[in-house]
């Protein structure tokens, strides 16, 4: 069985967000924090043997205590986060164990990722060497210009939102991240792509939101009894008993 180990940034700034709590990872989604939740669907995996949560330095203090008993069950290595996304990630990676053979990056606040999706990104990075969870693009889509003016209507075809995970073998994302130069990418497939490695797309689903703003909390909040019930044994946090969904 191959080895992950998966990393989850949760380091920005939340400069959109607005709605409860600190950041976006931090607040409760219907009684559990967002980043536990996510955190949640990997580390009881057989083939997750490291867990990496990457916070601000800015948070590290108040983060350890806000959450000391969640730290208490969660087996998971915490990570001080740069200035990008991408200097977090890196930081996680150059802490990633020698005997780990993929990577995947997740973010922190997709919380509503379900373990049949993760299966199957796996099993394509496996075979491949490397996959993403996306999505076909389905609205149209406008070029606006700074006048707020549409400038062209793009084309759809071919085109694909990505999601995460996000995952590679790990000395594929290493050499990536290596040789990224002065390149700000916005997620791993795009430092692959640049390092010459082909990347497989899998279909994943528009449940795996990403919360950005608050409207996309209030979505999560609505979204999630509708994610796949395949996570709900076994789940490491120290109130589980008290949540009536999970009996």
């Amino acid at each position: 069985m191959p080895k992950f180990a998966v990393i989850l940034p949760a380091a920005g700034n939340s400069s959109r967000y607005k709605g409860p709590g600190r950041k976006k990872v931090f607040a409760e989604l219907q009684g559990r924090p967002v980043w536990v939740r996510s955190v949640e669907a990997f580390v009881n995996r057989d083939d997750v043997v490291q867990t990496l949560v990457v916070i601000s330095p800015d948070d590290e203090e108040w983060f350890r205590e806000k959450f000391r008993p969640n730290l208490a069950f969660l087996d998971i290595t915490l990570v001080l986060g740069g200035k990008e996304r991408i200097d977090s990630v890196q930081n996680a990676l150059a802490m990633v164990r020698a005997d780990v053979d993929f990577v995947a990056v997740h973010d922190a606040a997709r919380p509503l990722i379900a373990k049949a999706w993760i299966n199957q990104v796996f099993e394509a990075a496996a075979k491949s060497g490397a996959a993403i969870l996306g999505n076909p693009v389905t609205s149209t889509l406008k070029r606006v210009g700074s006048d707020q003016a549409i400038a062209a209507t793009v084309s759809r075809d071919h085109l694909w939102e990505a999601q995460t995970p996000q995952v590679a073998r790990r000395e594929w994302l290493l050499e990536a991240y290596a040789k990224r130069g002065k390149l700000t990418a916005t997620d791993e497939a795009q430092l692959l792509e640049q390092a010459g490695y082909k990347v497989t797309v899998v279909p994943g689903s528009p449940l795996n939101l990403k919360i950005t703003t608050g409207e996309d909390f209030r979505i999560a909040e609505k979204l999630l009894p509708l994610v796949p019930e395949d996570r709900k044994l076994g789940l490491l946090h120290p109130f589980a008993d008290e949540d009536p969904r999970w009996p």
